[in-house]
């Protein structure tokens, strides 16, 4: 046992009952601040109102309908199996590292310190600009709920306001937190299955069959490119299920309740995006006037005539709740996300950062972080102009696919040197293949992501997804060699293979013959002033 786990395991009073979770977080060299007030059900429902099949659906049904036609239904299946894939190597790294912050500790547990920070940093900007794009986005339903004119200037206002409640909540604590998401996601289920059911009962003018009918979709070109372009309403949902694992240290036993919420989160949230598509699909008049771009709006027309004016707005009503409970989500993962960071000394302002409020047992400045940098982005890029937040925000597309990708391929790089995951949740001998498969995914997927398909416009608007990418990566390259962050903290890295099950030690600190960084290493014992270092 390591001297900074030593110290954690003594951390618990004389006479108190054994806390199996803190104890194993101990062998991993952590204390937590957090309180473990999050349910297996607020935990799934973290996940779920964060991949938001509603805000999913609703924000890109039309673009992909035009483009390729109701088979781009297909593509919910194609991505949800792939991302299944992803999560289930998840499972098995977060029931081995139940720590605060998801990927970021993840990756550095199994590759290193430099491929950790470097993780942590693609998927804390992708985060950041994907919560500046859902509240931006949900601007226009805040317009139309209130009837007002849906302009840059309201939709800005709208998206900070919705900012600005999010956080609110979020500082609330985590059963304030736990309480929202489980709301978020009866209130989100409840409507899609009520919206989709009385479509079809009332509104239907299609038979099943329709999904195999591209209503001249893709023109003379290949329908193949047609498909993929639209499938990426499909890429862009399934995503979320790794919040689950950002709140690891505020859930009981996370080893296993953590595993059963990621599935949970691709399943119930595959299928109600299937549900909703398919209801809707079913219910446009002339779907031939949407594939020619004649109908825009196919969305709104079918709920205004299915429900009329007033029903309408109830069920815009219901979008703006999972628009809502989206950014709650993407403001958790993303506040502890930072925190973890800011623990290991990895971020500037990291004792600021790392704070616990006594009270809420929340990081209140990384939550605050979390609401001001996407406020930032979201004025001003539309300062700018009317097309600088598309361009700003073209990363979050990306990011997280990029985040996830540097996870699962630390996972196979350690499981062919040797790692055999010791968690609660083991996929056995099925584990490489798996892995295998969600790299081939993700590789894919990230390929349709940032392939260039306006040639008319210039290259850099053309491939500006794969330019986002680059930048960001740069960046942190060049604060890598400069700052040289990764070297700040203390904290356990690259030793998935040594790390062993509940209430065993994790015995191997780094060092700089056996770290696979090859960064010189600190003893945590020899350093207690880390933020949340075991004491």
């Amino acid at each position: 046992m390591t001297d900074a786990s030593a110290r954690a395991s003594t951390a618990r009073p004389p006479g108190a009952a054994p806390d199996p979770d803190a104890e194993r977080l101990a062998a991993l060299g952590y204390t937590s601040e957090f309180k473990r007030d999050m349910s297996l059900w607020a935990n799934f429902s973290l996940g779920f109102t964060y991949l938001s099949p509603v805000v999913g659906v609703y924000t890109l049904f039309a673009t992909s309908l035009q483009t390729a036609g109701p088979p781009m239904v297909w593509s919910f299946l194609i991505a949800g199996v792939g991302q299944l894939l992803v999560a289930l190597v998840f499972s098995e790294v977060v029931a081995q590292f139940p720590v605060a912050g998801g990927v970021y500790p993840w990756a550095r547990r199994l590759w290193g310190r430099t491929w950790g920070w470097l993780t942590g940093w693609v998927y804390l900007l992708a985060l950041m600009s994907t919560i500046a794009a859902v509240s931006y986005g949900a601007g226009p339903y805040v317009a139309a709920l209130l009837g007002v004119e849906p302009s840059t200037a309201t939709t800005v206002w709208c998206a900070l306001g919705l900012l600005a409640l999010a956080t609110v909540i979020n500082l609330g604590g985590t059963r304030v937190l736990s309480a929202a998401a489980v709301f978020g996601f009866a209130a989100e289920l409840l409507g899609a299955l009520a919206v989709g059911a009385w479509l079809l009962l009332t509104h239907r003018y299609h038979g099943l069959g329709v999904v195999f009918d591209s209503f001249g979709a893709g023109g003379d070109g290949s329908y193949t490119d047609a498909f993929l372009a639209a499938g990426l309403i499909a890429v862009f949902l399934f995503f979320g299920f790794e919040a689950c694992g950002d709140v690891a240290e505020e859930v009981p036993d996370p080893g296993r309740q953590i595993p059963k919420s990621m599935r949970r989160t691709i399943y119930v949230g595959g299928a109600a995006a299937i549900g909703v598509s398919l209801a809707l699909v079913m219910s446009i008049r002339d779907i031939g006037a949407v594939v020619s771009g004649s109908d825009k709006d196919p969305v709104a027309q079918v709920l205004h005539e299915a429900f009329g004016a007033t029903g309408a707005r109830v069920v815009i009503g219901v979008v703006l709740i999972s628009f809502l409970s989206c950014v709650l989500s993407l403001q958790a993962a993303a506040s502890r996300l930072t925190y973890s960071f800011a623990r290991d000394r990895m971020i500037a302002g990291s004792r600021l950062l790392a704070t616990v409020s006594d009270r809420l047992r929340v990081p209140p400045y990384a939550l605050l972080l979390a609401a001001t940098l996407p406020g930032v982005i979201i004025v001003g890029a539309s300062a700018l102009s009317e097309g600088a937040l598309t361009k700003i925000i073209s990363f979050s597309s990306i990011g997280i696919y990029l985040a996830f990708q540097m996870v699962v391929l630390a996972a196979l790089r350690a499981r062919l040197r040797g790692w055999r995951p010791s968690g609660d949740f083991r996929l056995g001998r099925w584990g490489l293949a798996v892995n295998v498969g969600a790299l081939v995914y993700g590789v894919a997927a990230i390929v349709n992501i940032c392939w260039g398909r306006t040639p008319d416009a210039a290259w850099y608007d053309n491939y500006l997804v794969l330019l986002s990418a680059v930048v960001v990566f740069a960046a942190g390259g060049l604060y890598l060699l400069l700052a040289r962050p990764h070297l700040h903290g203390d904290a356990p890295s690259g030793d998935a293979a040594a790390a062993v099950t509940a209430g065993a030690t994790a015995d191997r600190t780094a060092d700089p013959a056996t770290d696979p960084t090859g960064d010189p290493a600190t003893d945590p014992a020899t350093d207690t002033t880390r933020p949340g270092a075991a004491e």
